[in-house]
């Protein structure tokens, strides 16, 4: 029987990781109609075979609407975590690269951003741009990139010193042509494992403005909604409407996590092996 070694079953972990998290996103999208739809004569049903998760007070179908729901955070969680790493990377660089003068407006910023309570800040940007999806994706891209730009900021005030750098400077190349030519390519890996590792915050910070009521509309079967709306249920014996969309919520979070982890691994080989 064939054994994989450290480094396939990294590979193994992380590929399985992805394909789940696609599969809900398909899936979410696939029933989003689904999902809306109310039927009173099936209402509050315990899960049971035919109803998984069980139904809610407006007999709509639970895992129906949790997988929605956690499709619409997941693509949140994309576009946030996209933005944000974007603007990490940016302003890593231009930390690192523009002169002492743009250095220290850089970092103060990144000090300013880091020392607003982050839920807060995330509350009021959100809050700023009209709540809702656009609201969300902007809020959260704008208060999820300072950790990220301080690493690349310091990968970059490294390889400033190494020697093909010093020597691409003194043949004439601008620090911009340096950046990209040079620069970015040896980057690469820690802006994408970065990426990654921002989605599992990107979607419980969407979930949870939302569950306080500064995110998305209470028409959309967000997590958020779901969560929130089943508080006041909970008295009344009705455990199933907030138990199973928290656990696929923590169970897609660590998923996330697991597959940041796997492709650090994978870009480390040395660590991937047994």
């Amino acid at each position: 029987m064939r054994r994989f070694n450290g480094r396939q079953r990294t590979a193994l972990l992380f590929g399985l990781a992805v394909l789940f998290l696609i599969l809900i996103t398909l899936l979410g999208q696939l029933y989003a109609e689904e999902a809306m739809a109310t039927d009173f004569s099936r209402k509050d049903r315990a899960p049971c075979l035919a109803y998984l998760f069980g139904t809610d007070w407006m007999g709509r179908d639970m895992f129906v609407r949790t997988l929605t729901g956690l499709s619409m955070s997941i693509r949140i969680g994309l576009l946030a975590a996209g933005v944000s790493a974007l603007l990490a990377l940016l302003l890593g660089i231009v930390s690192a690269t523009m002169g002492r003068a743009v250095d220290a407006v850089v970092t103060w910023v990144i000090d300013l951003v880091m020392g607003i309570p982050h839920i807060l800040l995330l509350i009021l940007i959100s809050y700023a741009c009209g709540k809702g999806f656009r609201g969300v994706v902007i809020g959260v891209s704008l208060t999820h990139w300072t950790s990220l730009a301080r690493l690349i900021r310091g990968e970059v005030l490294q390889l400033k010193e190494a020697e093909y750098i010093k020597v691409a400077g003194k043949l004439g190349l601008s620090p911009w042509q340096i950046a990209s030519k040079h620069m970015v390519p040896h980057l690469f890996p820690q802006f994408l494992v970065g990426l990654i590792l921002l989605f599992p915050h990107a979607i419980l910070h969407e979930a949870s403005i939302t569950f306080l009521g500064f995110g998305l509309s209470p028409e959309q079967p967000a997590i958020g909604v779901i969560l929130s709306e089943s508080m006041q249920y909970l008295a009344m014996g009705k455990w199933w409407l907030a138990l199973f969309p928290g656990l696929l919520l923590v169970l897609t979070v660590v998923l996330f996590d697991v597959a940041g982890e796997s492709l650090r691994k994978l870009l480390s080989p040395g660590s991937a092996q047994v």
